[in-house]
């Protein structure tokens, strides 16, 4: 009974110090370690984790009934998106040969345009424009990321079989 009691106490002890730090990725801290970070892959990363602060801000402005809020984030959100994206695209790196960052892109966008989705569902019809439009330019820039993970390149065109007569 003793040691029950005492096994409880040392998981609460435990849990404390975790939940009283604070987020490593709040966006104070986030804006500070931009101002000083100088590898792009890092900086993209966490360009990118800013833009999820704001879509969660966005999310819990239209969940709240602030639709107006919502939308004047939603601009802030898909600027910090793009500026990850000119991050990545402007440090010289063969996205093909060295995925680093532009895969975490992906995947970030990726769950981005999911929880676009599922807020437009919750919100009303009048108030989606501003979600939809958001959820297509992700998409966007969405797809120039895949394109740059996996250019297209040309085959050479084979002979086309010549055609049966009738």
């Amino acid at each position: 009974m003793i040691a029950r009691a005492l096994l409880m106490i040392g998981f609460l002890l435990i849990g404390v110090p975790a939940s009283l730090a604070a987020p490593s990725d709040s966006e104070e801290h986030l804006l500070a370690r931009l101002q000083k970070e100088t590898d792009p892959i890092k900086k993209s990363k966490d360009t990118t984790r800013l833009a999820r602060l704001k879509l969660e801000q966005v999310i819990q402005a239209y969940e709240h009934g602030s639709i107006e809020q919502g939308a004047q984030l939603i601009p802030v959100y898909l600027g910090r998106i793009m500026d990850s994206w000119h991050i990545l695209k402007g440090c010289g790196r063969n996205a093909a040969h060295d995925p680093k960052g532009f895969k975490e892109l992906d995947i970030e966008l990726r769950e981005d345009v999911r929880l676009l989705e599922d807020l437009k569902r919750r919100v009303s019809y009048d108030d989606r424009a501003p979600l939809e439009q958001t959820g297509k330019e992700v998409e966007g820039v969405r797809a120039e990321v895949l394109h740059a993970l996996f250019p297209i390149t040309r085959v050479s065109e084979a002979p086309k079989p010549a055609s049966k007569p009738e």
